[in-house]
């Protein structure tokens, strides 16, 4: 799981570039896509969130997402995965560099760590 901060409102906020993380991230991760991207407008609840893009990917190995705050500067973003090893810097890299982040957080949840070995 990724959060980020400060980053650029104009990049937050390009339906086109959220399409376009989710669907060239999966391949730099060595992961297969199962879908297309989907991309919706989540507008402000006039409450705590101002509105921005959510976008979702099915791959082979579960799902990314990401979920923009452009007038926050935020973005929030998850890699939920089964594959071993993934590289958390190259993420990392990956969402400072395209949504010109000045800070982030990223947090690993190991999952499944008794996943059964074989079939039932």
């Amino acid at each position: 799981m990724l959060d980020g901060y400060g980053g650029d409102e104009s990049k937050l906020n390009d339906k086109t570039l959220v399409f376009k993380c989710l669907d060239e991230l999966p391949t730099k991760l060595g992961m297969s896509k199962l879908s297309e991207p989907l991309i919706v407008e989540a507008m402000d609840n006039a409450m705590k969130d101002p509105g921005g893009w959510s976008g979702f990917i099915i791959i082979l190995e579960s799902h990314i997402s990401i979920h923009t705050f452009p007038k926050r500067g935020f973005v929030s973003a998850d890699v939920y995965t089964c594959k071993n090893g993934v590289d958390i810097r190259l993420i990392t890299n990956y969402f400072t560099e395209t949504f010109k982040l000045s800070d982030s957080e990223c947090n690993l949840i190991k999952r499944g760590t008794r996943y059964p070995s074989q079939n039932l």
